[in-house]
């Protein structure tokens, strides 16, 4: 009789991450670390993005200039949150966005993008002459700026029901959302990445005057799919 044979699976152990750079902020700290062939990105001990994917962020910004109105010319984007480059370097591809604004309060995160490893995704994109960043903070901005835009792709947060800082969540209250209605152009859009779907979310952006209120999913390995709520300025 031959022997029973068992066919046995080595499942993969990630590397573990390697430190780069730890900084205090005025918002808490924020950590780089590397972990084999990405970056991580964590802030006060609540992991918040890595360059092993990016779709959903590269989506944030597809699904805010689809959504703009037929005809649009030259729009603007307000991209909230410059994270690990995945949203700015998208925009700069598409040649129909004028100008790109990022808003990104963490200097540390700034810096690691123009003279840390994060250059080497963000680089070319930064240097685009339609590129401008600004440190501040972004609900802050949002509520003190005049400026208007056509669309705002915000990622700063894991999600409306998930806030890096107790501070965020203001920018999801009613009168969060009635600052980014008033920053937006007539028919302009505002795009939200989420680490998971929020139908009491959908209904803030309808309460808020808000239209075309609606969320796109992208699958992901395990879990729940990321998201990007989409919501119009009425025109």
């Amino acid at each position: 009789m031959e022997p029973d044979t068992q066919t046995y699976t080595c499942a993969m152990v990630p590397p573990a991450p390697v430190t780069l750079d730890r900084r205090e902020g005025p918002f808490g700290e924020v950590v780089l670390r590397e972990r084999g062939e990405h970056f991580e990105i964590i802030a006060n001990g609540c992991f918040l993005m890595d360059t092993s994917d990016g779709r959903s962020e590269r989506l944030l910004i597809d699904a805010a200039l689809g959504a703009l109105p037929a005809g649009r010319t030259g729009p603007s984007v307000l991209i909230g949150g410059l994270g690990v480059g995945f949203s700015l370097v998208r925009a700069a591809e598409e040649e129909r966005w004028e100008r790109i604004v990022v808003v990104e309060r963490e200097q540390a995160i700034v810096d690691w993008h123009r003279q840390g490893p994060l250059d080497r995704i963000s680089g070319a994109a930064l240097a685009d002459p339609r590129t401008e960043v600004v440190r501040t903070d972004l609900v802050a901005h949002l509520r003190t700026a005049t400026e208007r835009y056509d669309a705002l792709c915000l990622d700063i947060d894991n999600g409306p029901d998930w806030t890096v800082t107790e501070d965020n969540g203001s920018l999801y209250s009613p009168t969060g959302l009635a600052h980014c209605h008033d920053r937006l152009t007539p028919g302009g859009v505002l795009a939200v990445w989420s680490a998971q779907p929020s139908p009491a979310f959908e209904q803030a952006l309808r309460n808020a005057g808000f239209s075309g209120v609606r969320t796109e999913e992208v699958t992901v390995a395990r879990g729940v799919p990321d998201v990007v709520h989409l919501a119009s300025r009425g025109r």
